[in-house]
Order: structure tokens, then C-alpha cells, then sequence
């Protein structure tokens, strides 16, 4: 992995060296090529003077002799300022065209590489829970076991099927956001209790981290149960990945100022100021793939996103105080109905 991991970077060093080699090339030649047409400006001014001096003899007047060289003269500025007003806007065409294809090659090559860092994630989200499925249930197969340790190996086995069918749903619901397929199914609806539920059962799937709720009760909005559901599942499994084990995460829905606010905080090491905007992005992942420990495929804060923002809201990670970080979704006055 890390092998691959160089050889992208050295890729692109490449590409970038080949790029600017082939600019430089082409200024080269542009600036080359005006050289050469004022030289020729000049060869044609000095020309035409030689010939009138030749037929200074033939000209009547001097006057006709100053008229003729100050129509020479002219004729050489025009030139040299066609010459010039064509050279810069043809530089400027070029610059621009290559600052265009720069940024389309690299976003294409930071696509290609946050896309494989997610199938090596997802490879592994994958490989995890079927590897964990496999065990206990040959596990069950082969021995007599005792009916407390057989229930707990079917719950554990039932866990990571979850877990499984979880990222399936986060990978086509993601889909379907981005070709506009997905319609939300809004509905009123009780989101206290949905928080409260999900908060639950959370806090029987994470046995790392204690889960603790201040869920205002009684509130009430139009949304899409599932999609809803997923936002919290998505924020409190992303901070116990990052958090360290045994510590806190808090759930808060509340009203603040009319709007609807929902926090979850955890006691982890922190977003940098620089990632905080990134974080949202499909398939980005704070660090590289080939070093970070935790798991998770660069689709859960993509897609809380992408549900907040169909249901008119924002979202926002803030710091922490002490330590961790502050994921808090808004909501607007007019989704909020009390009981």
C-alpha cells in the first residue's frame, strides 16, 4: 500500500514536471516567434527607407520626402503594436487555457486517488464483518456450545451483518444523492423519540464509548425517517471512531434562538482548522489511507451533509472544549412544530 501510496505522489510530480516543461516550451516559442516578426517589421521599415532614398532624386518637393518616411514610420508602429496586441492576447489565451487544463487534471487525479482510497476502505469496511460473520457461524457449526455462548455469537454475528448492511445503504443512498434519484419521504414526525431510539441502539452496537442524551422531548418536524436516522447514526459512530475508547460522547437536541439544534460531541483529538471544510467532501478522509487506524469509508459525513442540506439546514464542526469536536446541525424555525 504505501509502495502505491509514492508512486501516485511520484505520478503526479510527473505529470507536473511534463506540464510545465510544455508551457515553458510554448512561452518559449511565443516570445521566440514575436521576436522574429519585429525583427521582420524592422527589415521591412529599413527596406522601404532604403528605396526612398534611392528615389529621393525623383520626388519633387522635400515635403513629399518627409510625408513618405512619416508613412513609413507609421506603417512600422502599426505593426509592431499588431504584433504585440496579438502576442499578448494569444499569451493570455494560452495561460488561461492551461490554468483550466491544470486544475481539471488535478481534480481528476485527486478524484482518482480519494476514489481509491474508498474502495481500499470500503475493501476493508467489506472484509471486516463477513470475516467476523464466517468465524461465528463455523464457530457454531463445528462445536457444542452452550446456549449463552451460542446467543452471544448470533448477536455479534447479527451486529456486523448490520454493520454490513449499513455501509450498503450509505454507499447507494450516496449514489442516488448525486444522479438526484433519491426522493425524501417527509412526514411528521417525533424526532425526539428518533434520536432518543437511535441513541439506543447505538449504545448496544458501541460498547467502547459511554453515550450520553440531553434530547429535548417532544419535537416534531417534517422529514425522511431513514435519512434522519442515518445523520445520527453517522455522527456518533464517526466520533467514537476518532475518540479514544472509554471516554464520552454527547447527544444534545435542543432550541436555540428558534431554530433546532442538534450537537453530538466527542472527547477526540480534533479537526484542524485547514480539514474543517473538507471533511464534508465525498471520499475525504483526514490523513492518507495507508497510515490512519481508524476505520470508515469517506461517505458518512458526505452523506449527513447532503441530508441536512435536503431538509434546509447546515451543518458545522466547531472545537471542543477541552478536547474533541463539535459536529452541531441547524435546522430552521419553520421545520419545527412542539408537541
Amino acid at each position: 500500500m504505501m509502495k502505491r501510496f509514492f508512486n501516485k505522489m511520484q505520478e503526479g510530480k510527473s505529470v507536473s514536471f511534463v506540464y510545465f516543461l510544455v508551457m515553458a516550451y510554448t512561452i518559449a516559442a511565443l516570445v521566440w516567434w514575436g521576436i522574429l516578426l519585429f525583427r521582420q517589421s524592422e527589415q521591412i521599415k529599413g527596406f522601404e527607407q532604403q528605396n526612398l532614398y534611392l528615389r529621393v532624386d525623383s520626388l519633387a518637393q522635400p515635403v513629399e520626402h518627409q510625408l513618405e518616411l512619416q508613412r513609413i514610420n507609421k506603417e512600422e508602429h502599426m505593426r509592431s503594436f499588431k504584433y504585440l496586441g496579438e502576442g499578448i492576447i494569444f499569451l493570455g489565451i494560452i495561460l488561461l487555457g492551461a490554468v483550466f487544463v491544470y486544475r481539471a487534471v488535478w481534480k481528476y487525479m485527486k478524484l482518482s486517488r480519494q476514489q481509491q482510497n474508498f474502495m481500499m476502505a470500503v475493501t476493508h469496511e467489506l472484509k471486516s464483518p463477513i470475516a467476523v460473520a464466517k468465524l461465528n457461524l463455523e464457530t457454531i457449526r463445528k462445536h457444542k456450545l452452550d446456549e449463552e455462548t451460542q446467543l452471544k455469537l448470533l448477536n455479534n454475528t447479527i451486529r456486523e451483518t448490520n454493520r454490513l448492511d449499513q455501509l450498503c445503504n450509505n454507499i447507494l443512498l450516496a449514489a442516488q444523492l448525486e444522479t438526484h434519484n433519491y426522493r425524501l419521504f417527509k412526514e411528521p414526525l417525533d424526532f425526539s423519540s428518533l434520536v432518543f431510539g437511535s441513541i439506543k441502539d447505538l449504545d448496544g452496537r458501541i460498547g467502547t464509548h459511554q453515550i450520553n442524551a440531553e434530547v429535548m422531548p417532544d419535537i416534531w418536524l417534517e422529514g425522511d425517517k431513514l435519512t434522519l436516522q442515518i445523520i445520527v447514526n453517522n455522527l456518533v459512530e464517526n466520533a467514537a471512531k476518532y475518540a479514544p475508547k472509554n471516554t464520552t460522547i454527547l447527544v444534545k437536541l435542543f432550541e436555540s434562538n428558534k431554530e433546532l439544534k442538534l450537537q453530538v460531541i466527542d472527547e477526540g483529538p480534533g479537526i484542524p482548522d485547514e480539514e474543517k471544510g473538507r471533511i464534508f467532501l465525498k471520499f475525504y478522509r483526514v490523513g492518507n489511507e495507508n497510515t490512519r487506524k481508524a476505520k470508515g469509508s469517506g461517505l458518512g459525513l458526505f452523506l449527513t451533509a447532503k441530508i441536512v442540506e435536503q431538509h434546509g439546514g447546515s451543518i458545522e464542526v466547531k472545537d471542543n472544549v477541552p478536547v474533541g469536536s463539535c459536529f452541531e446541525i441547524t435546522l430552521p424555525e419553520y421545520s419545527i412544530q412542539t408537541a
